[in-house]
């Protein structure tokens, strides 16, 4: 805007000294071509021309000066355009985006799904560990009972020959006392019939 006024003020001096003195030969191509700066530089900077401008800028080169694969000349765009262009932007990426966090979200739950199937299987096979150990009790102590069996049996079966010998030791002192007993008695015979046998004398008639 200053820039605008130094214009027309420097336009306005100039003119009035051409009155003064008396008009100068210029040529009317001067004319226009004065006007025009004087006007382009009168011009209020919009968007487009700021954002050629910034881009000019950020190639390294001044408002005036041309930048290489930037825009070089004026752009007419208005808002209604950039707005319908990022509204196709949106239209054409949200899809796909929505896809995307749609999958991840189902990614997401199979893996919270998978986790606790994992967590399953591990107490499962820490139940099966214990199982294992269990069994091993059971075997061990299937093992001894069976020893506990055979020692009964052992038993029982000292037991009855202990009986049985008994029952022959009873029957052979049993045995051994009638032995004995007939033996006295035989011996008691012996010496009745001794007795008997002695002489007695004879009785005179």
């Amino acid at each position: 805007m200053l820039n605008c006024f130094t214009g027309k003020l420097t336009q306005n001096m100039m003119m009035e000294a051409e009155e003064e003195e008396g008009p100068a030969p210029v040529s009317h191509d001067d004319q226009s071509q004065q006007s025009e700066a004087v006007d382009r530089s009168c011009v209020i900077p919009t968007y487009d021309t700021l954002h050629v401008q910034y881009v000019k800028t950020r190639c390294g080169a001044g408002p005036g000066a041309s930048c290489r694969g930037a825009v070089e000349d004026r752009v007419c765009v208005d808002r209604v355009t950039v707005d319908r262009l990022t509204e196709g932007l949106l239209n054409h990426y949200l899809p796909d985006l929505h896809n995307s966090k749609r999958i991840l979200q189902e990614l997401t739950q199979n893996q919270v799904i998978l986790l606790d199937t994992l967590d399953q299987e591990v107490t499962k096979f820490r139940d099966c560990n214990a199982l294992l150990d269990l069994n091993s009790l059971f075997t061990e102590a299937k093992i001894y009972h069976n020893k506990l069996v055979n020692i009964r049996k052992e038993m029982i079966l000292i037991h009855e020959k202990t009986t049985k010998l008994k029952k022959k030791a009873l029957k052979m002192q049993q045995q051994k006392q009638r032995d004995l007993f007939e033996k006295e008695q035989q011996r008691e015979k012996e010496l009745e019939r001794e007795r008997q046998l002695t002489a007695k004398p004879a009785k005179r008639t």
